[in-house]
């Protein structure tokens, strides 16, 4: 996939250094020439291109007509970081993230099923509103979840998890799932295949060990789930498409 055209421009160091003196001041090019040490002839090649790419503009001088300033377009190069960041990923459009509707199945999978997929789950739900279904489950779960768990789920983020257990992977593996999401190194290598083929990503989140680190492991799990609701509504309009 070839870089988005913001970064092929700005990427190169001469034409970064002309777009930071624009920044601040329209200039003419004996001036950027200076402020970025670099012969007229390289400068004016570096313009032109991103005159051409729609980040720097030129307009004639009021006072002699003869000279040119060059103007940085700060909306344009603003639009421009926003399509890059989409194009790297959804979730850096700058937008609340959109929450998918109707008929998604996310699985969460860790090993015990005690602490990160069931902080997964959980979170996933709250930032939802359970529109989605959403499952966690363990190649070998434990008998209940971590104490640190539910504390961790109650006081920073208001939710009671105390009704749930640890659930085995066979129990649900015969379900249709639309995504699968592994959140432990060991669950990866040990996760099945799945009959549906549902979209598979691992998160690789080191299991927590004391409350501090399960505050941690809870807040990283949260920005994660945050940034994975735009993916699983575009991956839902792709699957919508005729």
């Amino acid at each position: 996939m070839e870089a988005p055209a913001f970064v092929r421009l700005a990427a190169h160091p001469l034409r970064w250094a002309l777009l930071s003196a624009l920044a601040g001041s329209d200039l003419r090019v004996r001036e950027l020439t200076e402020r970025v040490g670099q012969p007229q002839n390289l400068v004016s090649y570096h313009l032109r291109l991103l005159r051409d790419g729609g980040l720097v503009a030129a307009t004639r001088s009021s006072f002699d007509g003869r000279d040119s300033y060059y103007h940085l377009d700060l909306d344009r190069c603003a639009a421009a970081l926003a399509e890059t960041g989409s194009a790297l990923h959804p979730a850096l459009r700058g937008e609340p993230p959109p929450v998918p509707y109707g008929r998604i199945a996310v699985l969460f999978v860790c090993t015990g099923n005690s602490a990160r997929s069931p902080i997964a789950e959980a979170l996933l739900h709250r930032r939802t509103g359970g529109k989605i279904e959403v499952t966690s489950a363990g190649t070998r779960p434990k008998t209940a979840l971590h104490p640190d768990t539910l504390q961790v789920l109650r006081e920073e983020f208001g939710i009671d998890f105390a009704g749930q257990r640890p659930r085995a992977l066979d129990v649900v593996a015969g379900r249709r799932f639309d995504h699968v999401i592994t959140l432990c190194d060991k669950a990866r290598e040990a996760c099945p295949e799945f009959a549906h083929h549902p979209r598979r990503r691992h998160w690789s989140v080191a299991e927590p060990s004391g409350y501090d680190a399960f505050r941690r492991t809870a807040a990283e799990i949260d920005t994660r789930v945050r940034h994975l609701l735009p993916d699983l509504v575009v991956a839902q309009g792709k699957e919508a498409r005729p």
